[in-house]
Formats: C-alpha cells, structure tokens, sequence
C-alpha cells in the first residue's frame, strides 16, 4: 500500500511539474517531510536525484531543439559546482542528522519555499504581460547570452549551488527569476532552457554527494520516478487545456504555507 502512495505523489508531482515547469524540490520535499514524515536530510538527498532525473529527459529535448545557451549554463556551473561541493564537504565534516544542520536545512528550506512561492505568483501574474526586453530599444546592445557583467553569473550560481545542496530548492523558479534579470535580452524560452539544463549537473552532483553520506533512500526515489515520469508526460500534454495563472497562483500559496510551517519548526 505505501508504495502505491509513494507512486502516486511523485505521479502528482510530475503533473504538477508537467503543468507549471516549477522543479520538484519546491513539491517533493516538503510533502515527504509533512505527509511522509521523512527526515529532512533524506528528503533532500532523495530529492536531489529525483529532480536529476526528471530533469534529464527534457534537457535532451532541449538540447536537440538547440534551444540550451551552453555559455550561460557553462558560467552558472563554474559557480554552482564548486559552491555544491563546498557545501557537501561542510556537511560531512558536521554531519547530516547534527541537530543544528536539520534546523539549518529545515530554516533554509523554508526561506526558498517562500522565495520560490514570491517567484511563482510573479510568473503567475505576469508571464502573460509584455516584457521590454534589451533588444526592443534602439541603443546598441551586447549578445543576447552575455550577462551585464561576466561575475554576476558566476556569483549567482554559486548562491545557487549551495542553496541547492542544502534544501533541493532553487534551481527552478528561482533560478529562472534571475535569469531574467541577468540576461533581460535573452528569450524567455533560452532561459527556461539553460535553467533546466544547468539543474541537471547540479542536482546530480549534490545528489551523489548526499548519497555518500548516507542521506539517500534509493528504494523510495525509485518508487518517486515510477510516478513522476508518466505524470510528466501526462502534465505536459494538458498545458495548453489548463489555465496555467490559475495552476501557479494555488501553487504559490502551497509552497508559501508549506515555507511558513518549516520556519515555525
């Protein structure tokens, strides 16, 4: 019966990401603490690799459509793996079942779930409106891949990094919000396409890293992916029948109450 579950939220959780494009850390992880009752450093651990996988598959289409800017998802990772593993050598010095890093975690998991919350009530309430991009004035204007200043990305990856290690958040909406605004000449779906690109390496590498320190159920992310990669399919081909504002205004108010309740902890 527990596994039929199992299934059957990470099916949910595929749908949703299917639907929205919101990464799973920002769903997965607080329903395998809250309803599961799952310890924190396990559900980031499981999770980091459930979202490399999930993530996986629509990097290859990505890549094939030649959507991915590899220059931008080449600079985010020169700053977010280091910052990763850093943060994973921390970890292990400390310990991952070290009361202070549980309150760590669970603090800063709440923060990104409601940063992600602030990030996806953005998207929800303006995605629809017209952007003024770079590209719309007549001032000369650098490359569309080419940040206002070569640091910043670099920077940005590694806040991401760590902050990706530490609660599975951050990769997605996050990430994407500052795209955005790093890269305002850029179009809208080469973000989309560097973010998801750049989540893989990431999530992969701080995945592993949480599984050498034990913090890992492989029978559980398998159960997890068992119901994501069909609900991904499924949520995917419903996009253009559901109104998304809708979908991402009750799916900020979620993560919004899911951040409140880990910062109450």
């Amino acid at each position: 019966m527990n596994d039929i579950i199992f299934i059957s939220a990470g099916f949910g959780v595929g749908l949703v990401i299917g639907l929205t494009g919101v990464g799973g850390g920002s769903l997965m992880t607080p329903l395998l603490i809250f309803v599961f009752g799952v310890k924190p450093h396990l559900a980031i651990g499981t999770d980091l690799l459930f979202a490399a996988f999930t993530k996986l598959g629509g990097s290859i289409k990505l890549a094939r459509a030649k959507l991915i800017d590899w220059p931008v998802v080449g600079l985010l990772a020169a700053g977010s793996l280091p910052a990763s593993l850093l943060t994973l050598y921390m970890l292990n010095q400390i310990g991952t079942t070290n009361p202070v890093v549980q309150r760590v975690m669970t603090t800063t998991l709440g923060i990104a779930l409601l940063l992600t919350a602030l990030a996806t009530l953005y998207k929800a309430i303006w995605s629809k409106a017209p952007v003024k991009r770079a590209t719309d004035t007549h001032k000369p204007t650098s490359k569309p891949s080419q940040a206002k200043h070569w640091s910043l990305p670099l920077l940005l990856g590694a806040v991401i990094g760590a902050l990706v290690t530490l609660t599975s958040v951050g990769a997605g909406a996050i990430g994407m919000t500052a795209l955005i605004l790093l890269y305002p000449a850029l179009p809208l779906p080469r973000i989309v396409a560097a973010d998801i690109a750049h989540a893989v390496p990431l999530t992969l590498v701080a995945g592993l890293g949480h599984a050498s320190l034990g913090s890992v159920d492989w029978s559980l992310l398998a159960l997890l992916l068992a119901g994501s990669l069909p609900g991904i399919y499924l949520g995917s081909h419903l996009l253009a029948k559901t109104p998304e504002r809708v979908v991402r205004s009750v799916l900020s108010v979620l993560l919004a109450y899911a951040g409140s309740k880990l910062l109450a902890i």
